[in-house]
């Protein structure tokens, strides 16, 4: 398959790419004899979605946002069509941003206050985005299928669907403006995050952007730490306090966060626990579990079953 992969590129994009491996079954590191890149080859989104998406990202980079910058295809086209297995699949070419994933103990209160700033900057451009182009196929999170919990959490897990159902019925009454809602990337887990030596930071991986409440995207970076990057040494829950309050810091530099919005924060690290759960059961073979995955889901289930919230109040 890499080998096709390759031949399929080369043929498409101004580019000599030596070896292709797989990252995961949608993404291909890329090694060139001008340095590295990542091919995105996937349906998951429809061309006119991943055509926007794109759109979206290099209007971002053009602004000076640290995302990684798109290659044009040899027909100029950002969003192209490749053959593989005789199935027509969409691929984008990206050159490979700068830095890498820190360690988990590294992700410390000054880095998270950067990528807070980032956010924020993010936001602010992408309301100057939306200012001078219709979005037309970047759908509203609530008509994303991700989101549609009760599809996939089993009907014995009443009592989780009853509070799936009340966080989303809650979110969805949240008046919306300008300064609160808008374009977002939607999954800056830290593994998207990337950062150098001298901490500029890149954020990589839109492909799940979305209109969404602003506070969304800093609910899933602070949600991403407390669940993986926690490396012990001290107290979880005044690590949790240090990381929100560096976060939000860093964001109000950048962009508005009234207080109101900031105190729905924990609302919004249930809505990402509960599309976690969802996801587990949206994606997973029930037959194939593996003792682990079983231990997650039930960790996961009794957690929100107790309405224990990961983020200290």
């Amino acid at each position: 398959m890499e080998h096709k992969i390759r031949e399929q590129l080369n043929n498409v994009y101004p580019v000599e790419i030596l070896h292709v491996e797989s990252v995961t079954d949608q993404m291909f590191r890329c090694a060139a004899e001008d340095g590295v890149y990542f091919a995105r080859i996937t349906n998951y989104k429809s061309f006119d979605e991943q055509v926007e998406e794109v759109a979206y990202t290099e209007f971002l980079c053009k602004e000076g946002l640290g995302v990684s910058p798109v290659i044009p295809s040899l027909n100029g086209k950002a969003v192209e069509k490749i053959t593989l297995e005789q199935n027509e699949t969409l691929t984008v070419l990206y050159k490979a941003a700068p830095g890498a994933h820190l360690p988990r103990e590294q992700w410390n209160a000054d880095v998270l206050k950067e990528l807070g700033r980032q956010i924020g900057k993010l936001h602010r451009l992408s309301k100057k985005f939306e200012e001078a182009h219709q979005i037309r196929y970047i759908n509203d999170w609530h008509d994303n299928e991700e989101y549609h919990f009760l599809n996939y959490i089993p009907e014995e897990e009443s009592a989780i669907r009853g509070i799936a159902e009340e966080v989303v019925s809650t979110i969805k009454k949240i008046p919306k403006n300008k300064s609160n809602y808008g374009l977002i990337h939607g999954d800056i887990w830290l593994e998207n995050v990337l950062v150098d030596q001298d901490l500029n930071l890149t954020m990589v991986d839109f492909q799940d952007c979305e209109k969404h409440y602003h506070i969304f995207d800093l609910a899933v970076p602070i949600y991403s730490a407390m669940e993986y990057s926690f490396a012990g040494g001290g107290n979880i829950i005044e690590y949790g306090q240090k990381i929100t309050k560096a976060i939000i810091e860093g964001y109000r530099e950048e962009h508005e966060l009234s207080p109101e919005m900031a105190d729905k924060l924990p609302l919004f690290i249930k809505l990402k626990e509960l599309f976690e759960y969802s996801l587990m059961h949206m994606y997973g073979d029930k037959e194939k579990r593996t003792e682990e995955q079983i231990r997650i889901m039930n960790h996961f289930r009794m957690r929100i079953e107790n309405n224990h919230s990961i983020l200290p109040v």
